[in-house]
């Protein structure tokens, strides 16, 4: 029975998935990764549904739907803002992200460059990819995904803003002054 409803339960949600993906500019390396795609062969691990996954989170996040986006995340869930703070667990990040949603305000990040790697055992990948949005510009996100019953879901993701090493002083200044903390003579130098 539990076997015949995770096929079920995965089937369900790929099929959804495959309906709403955000492709546009994805270019995924063929050659990142620690199992090559070929030696994955047709199992249900391989990088296209990473992509789905990936693509539902960011087009849900678009479309401001709550449901869809956190049923994209695992129960153990940890999501790393671009700010120090931002650090939260499944729920502190839907509470977080509810005023917005509830009134229709997403937000659009449009992926690119994605690098896609696996564990051995098909159970866990990572990734890195460029993300592009009108309000911000060029943001990168990071993370992992775990398969739970045949279901690819987000356990960790971080959104971060490039930084030209040119500007890495100048930057960490700004910040050091905004939190108070006092730099460290190497820093101002």
């Amino acid at each position: 029975m539990q076997k015949s409803m995770s096929y079920l339960i995965r089937f369900s949600f790929l099929g959804l998935l495959g309906c709403q993906c955000i492709a546009p500019g994805i270019r995924n390396d063929p050659g990142a990764g620690s199992a090559h795609p070929a030696e994955l062969g047709a199992r249900p691990w391989h990088k296209p549904d990473i992509d789905k996954v990936l693509d539902a989170f960011h087009l849900a996040a678009s479309r401001a739907d709550l449901q869809e986006y956190f049923e994209l995340l695992a129960p153990d869930v940890i999501f790393m803002g671009t700010a120090a703070e931002e650090r939260w667990t499944l729920e502190e990040f839907r509470n977080y992200v509810m005023p917005y949603f509830s009134k229709g305000i997403g937000w659009t990040y449009v992926p690119s460059d994605r690098h896609i790697s696996f564990t051995k055992d098909g159970q866990y990948a990572w990734f890195d990819e460029r993300l592009s949005s009108h309000k911000y510009g060029e943001l990168r996100g990071s993370g992992v995904l775990r398969r739970e019953y045949g279901v690819w879901k987000i356990v960790f993701y971080n959104m971060m803003f490039p930084i030209p090493n040119d500007m890495t002083k100048k930057v960490v200044h700004i910040i050091r002054n905004k939190t108070e903390k006092p730099a460290p003579p190497e820093i101002l130098e």
